[in-house]
């Protein structure tokens, strides 16, 4: 054969397209069912949707040619991953059985499985068998590897894929040490930047998939970590062709950011629940001995919303439903009469007053510190269930008892009202801090406030007025403690918040009170051993039952302009 031959043959040899769908969940926080065992109502996600709308995929194209991945925080919400994890132990995990299940090919670890401590995600790990749980800059200090897989390969029809896992550092400014002792959390822009050079010239990928349980603002910092830094990834770390975000709970989708080489990766997030799902195609075009020529990418996100649950999960996972059903319908004690949150941000509430009252009986404290955890919620006058515990206290945070100095916990206050509260002059304005276009509706969770009501710590313990006239630093004045003794600046009060404020989550203890994020271990008094949900329920069962009242000793002043702004304000964060 000539070597005109060779090349003509070579020519005629056709051009192969392949196609894959690259998909991805988030933050499904133990959202498994299609119900929501805290309220006890049908649920809109759910991985029992995520199952059918996967089902199609592979009927479609084949299942050889459909990638799935989780992007973390599975671990904690629902009832369902709190009994698994604390609970019923002796067994597999059943969040691990049901990502087999779904054939799963990654997954991520997310903060909130962190935050079920080492027991829980180091079982977890073991129980995923050959799914491998990722994160790569999360160290163990004790070889400086990292403690999970970095990177995953995936080979199908000669293509090679690589997914490479990345968590969000801030974990320290939230969690108690012993969750994460011995690991310590790598910047996600450098160990991205470590990592890639590496993985190309090791595997040489026709695909590198970023799998990041991180969100998309980078501006946000929790003490000295960018907790947000997914964006900053895909424009500072050449190579990655889709980044999958998530942590913050929003929608995205772009193709609009340009790496260092001029590149632009695709990056979505689903946001939560299982919801919706990411979905990513990509299009490989091969020669005819199977050499990748070229590919194209394209996304967009799916909502499950209304889509019938799989009928072959919902079976195979009947037992688990069902013993999650008894759970929660476990009778606690009785209410007296309704708790809603939504008072709680227009003053004392009877609410959070509860949370306070126990709070202080539990810890022994002078003080507590406490938010609304969920935007709205509300226990109902009648019997108490297991359920009415998760929507009382939504996340499993210990209670801490720390040592601050009177005027620090008048400065922790007033950065937590200038959050959540304007200055106002006017009969006329708001009370609340609102977003520009929160005075019309929006979708989600605290998307009319500027800042998350979590971060809206009342305190209980102390007779004190907030003046909404005032800017921080004047708007808080103290007048006595709770029991009419005078409150000292200079005196030394134990103070119960949770473990998420006292490792320095939402910055009230560190650029509120002014105590170095360094300095805030040396503050804890004592912790309790389980989480504050554990106790509560204790508590309440001894109890039996309770009645709604205002214990709380503080108020808005003055009192002619928030008392309108309040009532005002109210239709507009809750129109219905």
């Amino acid at each position: 054969m000539t070597i005109a031959s060779q090349l003509l043959s070579a020519a005629s040899v056709s051009a192969e397209e392949l196609t894959y769908k690259i998909v991805a969940t988030t933050d499904v926080h133990g959202n498994f069912f299609p119900y929501n065992f805290i309220t006890r109502t049908p649920g809109e996600g759910s991985l029992a949707r995520v199952a059918s709308r996967v089902r199609c995929l592979r009927d479609s194209i084949g299942s050889d040619h459909v990638i799935l991945l989780d992007n973390g925080d599975i671990l904690q919400g629902q009832p369902t991953a709190y009994y698994y994890n604390f609970i019923a132990t002796d067994r597999p995990h059943p969040v691990a059985m049901m990502l087999k299940s779904l054939g799963y090919d990654a997954e991520t670890i997310g903060n909130h499985d962190v935050e079920a401590g080492h027991a829980v995600y180091d079982r977890y790990k073991n129980d995923l068998g050959q799914i491998p749980l990722l994160g790569a800059n999360v160290i163990d200090i004790a070889t400086g590897k990292p403690y999970f897989k970095p990177y995953h390969v995936i080979e199908r029809d000669g293509i090679k894929i690589v997914v490479f896992g990345l968590l969000t550092p801030a974990i320290p400014g939230w969690l108690p040490e012993n969750l994460w002792s011995g690991l310590k959390f790598e910047d996600m822009v450098e160990s991205a930047a470590r990592w890639i050079p590496v993985i190309k010239v090791k595997e040489a990928p026709d695909l590198i998939v970023g799998l990041f349980h991180s969100g998309h603002d980078s501006s946000k910092k929790t003490g000295d970590w960018i907790e947000n830094a997914s964006l900053k990834v895909a424009e500072e770390v050449p190579g990655f062709d889709i980044i999958f975000m998530g942590h913050d709970h929003q929608v995205y989708n772009s193709e609009q950011v340009a790496d260092s080489d001029g590149k632009s990766p695709l990056v979505l997030n689903p946001a939560n629940n299982a919801v919706n799902l990411a979905e990513a195609e990509v299009k490989f075009t091969l020669d005819g001995r199977g050499k990748v020529l070229g590919k194209k990418i394209s996304g967009r996100i799916v909502p499950l919303t209304g889509l019938t649950p799989d009928s072959v999960f919902m079976t195979e996972f009947s037992n688990i439903k069902e013993e999650i059903d008894n759970f929660v319908n476990r009778k606690i004690g009785v209410a007296t009469g309704d708790f809603s949150v939504r008072d709680a941000y227009f003053g004392p509430s009877a609410f959070m007053d509860l949370l306070h009252d126990l709070q202080l009986e539990i810890s022994g404290a002078d003080i507590s510190f406490a938010a609304p955890l969920s935007f709205d919620a509300v226990i109902c006058k009648g019997d108490l269930h297991m359920s009415d515990m998760f929507t009382l206290y939504k996340y499993e945070n210990m209670l801490y008892t720390m040592a601050m100095t009177g005027r620090e916990i008048k400065n922790y206050l007033e950065m937590s009202y200038s959050l959540w509260t304007s200055e106002m002059a006017d009969p006329e304005d708001h009370l609340l801090l609102f977003t520009k276009e929160g005075t019309s509706p929006a979708k989600g969770d605290y998307a009319k406030l500027q800042n998350p009501a979590y971060n809206f710590d009342s305190a209980a313990g102390i007779i004190y007025d907030v003046d909404v006239t005032k800017l921080q630093g004047d708007k808080i004045i103290i007048k006595s403690m709770a029991d009419g003794s005078p409150f000292d600046f200079d005196k030394v009060y134990k103070v119960a918040v949770n473990s998420y404020r006292g490792n320095g989550g939402g910055d009230l203890l560190t650029k509120g009170a002014g105590i170095p994020h360094e300095d805030l271990k040396s503050r804890i008094l004592k912790s309790t051993d389980k989480d504050l949900r554990y106790y509560l329920i204790k508590l309440l069962e001894q109890r039996g039952s309770i009645t709604p009242k205002i214990t709380s000793g503080w108020k808005f002043i003055p009192e002619e302009l928030a008392g309108p702004a309040a009532r005002k304000d109210r239709t507009v964060l809750f129109p219905d």
